[in-house]
């Protein structure tokens, strides 16, 4: 391996020569306390800036085996660590003089989610592999090699020597980081035990500063649980904390405009993550299979079983196995239960607002008026109960407009200015004498109301090229070789480089595991695996791993999958 001295008498030799030459500098050079990876070079200084890499042993980063021994802890560790790179790097980007990207210094920006990244990894014995963007400083077109000396030899160990080694850090908040992941996952552990959906804690902050930020609100309205719902836990390193628990079955959140019925509903689908420190819903846990599912009108569908919902269309088309490139808001809502359930989904997470009405109720006036033989859709209504009684799968619906949903509700709650009350008992007895025949959740049906969705994936002759351009579109999805995977209405995912990650799923699972016997969920089954055994940057075919990879749910690579306009089933 070579050398720093080798790179700076390199560097001084390729000096103001064109800037093809800097690719000449590919290769791995040893920094003493760590080694510095040239992965690749721009092709010119106003491209997408070089890839560069740091790899630190075990005995230099010297974090302690106890911050390793399991999965959460080490992302917890890794996402510390990042954010501590980015206030570094921020310091010293751009300080380097030249034209277009000279002297970028870029690395991944979390939200306030935890999840793994390519951007940086560490393994279980503790060896730190970190990834970043540099910007080569150029004039013009000619290399300044200056410029990328001062990046490499100055900037660069200013942000590996204060933010990636435990010697340097603040211990005690990256103490409080680990043990906060380790309370996280406690609670996420007692939720099947309590047979929960979901946590709550007292105190939580629900609302966001606004509609484009997702940091917590100023001066909001703490989350306090209703009585009768309370449950206490003991947490490793928080003690003992009260919440409220979602127990599994059918769950309304309901109430008046503006009260929080949303706000509850957005901090569960979030829930499925774990949160930073003082992000207001560090407590707020949800099982990590839910799914908030919606209408998504112009989707494609492709063998879908939406016979439990939707059967004898006026023109016969089949809808034991429906497919459609231009889905109405009902038969969508209806692929997107059922695809939930071949996730493995055991819950459903639903807002009134986002979701087809006439997939969601029928009133009683409708009923009588038009006769059920020339009506093809069953509602929502009318299977939600099965959907738990037959396949384990509960429903937390956010609802401002319809009582019918009061008489199949195990649990309804009302928010009154961001407080949850418990009105189960009044809305039921208000239900009964509203509804005295209500049938709603009660109907049986011949098959049992078994969702088993089985579908084998065949290969799409796309991915017999050698040569695929994928295109990203942040969180709304990206381009597969000019074939648009349209992802806006998957809710869950929450950054672009899951996006950029789900592209790289759908390519390696056409060259490698769409064979015609593996069925979506298993596909799905082992690319989470490879996520998680290696890393989101494991599914990138290529030379070298580069930063902008985040990991993203199961849900969400089968959700990708579904809605691949080249999907072909067997």
């Amino acid at each position: 391996m070579k050398n720093q001295s080798d790179l700076r008498a390199h560097l001084r030799a390729i000096d103001h020569r064109g800037y093809p030459a800097y690719k000449e500098l590919r290769g791995s050079y040893s920094f003493g306390e760590y080694t510095l990876h040239i992965d690749h070079v721009q092709g010119d200084p106003f491209a997408a800036p070089s890839s560069v890499s740091i790899g630190i042993r075990p005995t230099q980063a010297a974090f302690p085996a106890a911050f390793l021994e399991s999965a959460h802890r080490r992302t917890a560790l890794e996402d510390h660590l990042l954010r501590l790179f980015g206030i570094e790097a921020e310091k010293y980007s751009k300080k380097a003089r030249g034209s277009g990207k000279s002297g970028l210094i870029g690395v991944s920006r979390p939200g306030q989610e935890v999840i793994p990244r390519s951007a940086c990894q560490i393994d279980g014995s503790g060896e730190v592999t970190f990834r970043l963007e540099i910007g080569f400083p150029a004039n013009g077109r000619t290399i300044n090699a200056g410029e990328l000396e001062k990046i490499l030899f100055e900037f660069v160990p200013a942000c590996v020597r204060n933010a990636l080694y435990y010697r340097s850090l603040d211990q005690r908040k990256l103490k409080l980081a680990i043990d906060l992941a380790d309370d996280q996952a406690r609670i996420r552990g007692e939720l099947d035990r309590l047979g929960l959906c979901a946590f709550v804690a007292d105190g939580a902050v629900l609302p966001r500063a606004s509609g484009v930020s997702d940091l917590p609100m100023r001066d909001a309205v703490p989350f306090c649980s209703p009585e009768s719902l309370r449950v206490e836990l003991d947490l490793p390193h928080a003690g003992k904390m009260t919440g409220m628990g979602i127990r599994r079955g059918i769950t309304l959140i309901a109430g008046g405009g503006y009260h929080g019925k949303s706000t509850l509903l957005q901090a569960l689908e979030r829930g499925v993550y774990n949160h930073i420190a003082g992000d207001g819903r560090e407590y707020v846990i949800t099982d990590d299979t839910a799914m908030k599912i919606r209408a998504e009108d112009g989707r494609s569908i492709v063998c879908d079983d939406i016979s439990l919902f939707i059967s004898n269309l006026p023109d016969g088309k089949d809808t034991v196995r429906f497919s459609s490139e231009n889905a109405s808001g009902s038969t969508s809502q209806a692929a997107a239960v059922v695809e939930a359930a071949e996730a493995g989904a055991k819950v459903l997470l639903i807002d009134e607002d986002t979701s087809a009405t006439n997939f969601m109720v029928r009133d009683a006036l409708m009923q009588a008026v038009i006769a059920p033989d020339k009506e093809p859709i069953t509602p929502f209504i009318d299977r939600a109960r099965l959907l738990y009684e037959k396949n384990g799968i509960s429903t937390i619906l956010a609802l401002g407009s319809s009582g019918a949903w009061f008489v199949p509700a195990d649990c309804i709650l009302q928010m009154d200015e961001y407080r949850p009350l418990d009105i189960t008992a009044r809305a039921r007895a208000a239900a009964e004498a509203f509804f005295p025949a209500a049938a709603q959740g009660k109907e049986e049906i011949k098959d049992g109301g078994k969702l088993l969705p089985r579908r084998v994936l065949l290969a799409d002759r796309l991915f017999s090229s050698d040569r695929i351009k994928i295109k990203t579109t942040g969180r709304d999805g990206f381009l597969i070789d000019r074939r648009m995977v349209d992802l806006r209405y998957v809710e869950q995912l929450i950054d672009p480089e899951q996006s950029a990650c789900l592209a790289q799923c759908l390519l390696y699972a056409g060259r490698h595991l769409m064979d015609g016997r593996c069925t979506l969920e298993e596909i799905a089954d082992r690319l989470a695996g490879l996520l998680l055994e290696k890393g989101p940057g494991a599914v990138a075919e290529g030379s070298y791993v580069r930063m902008g990879y985040a990991s993203p749910r199961k849900a969400e690579i089968c959700a990708m999958l579904s809605r691949f306009r080249g999907l072909r089933v067997r």
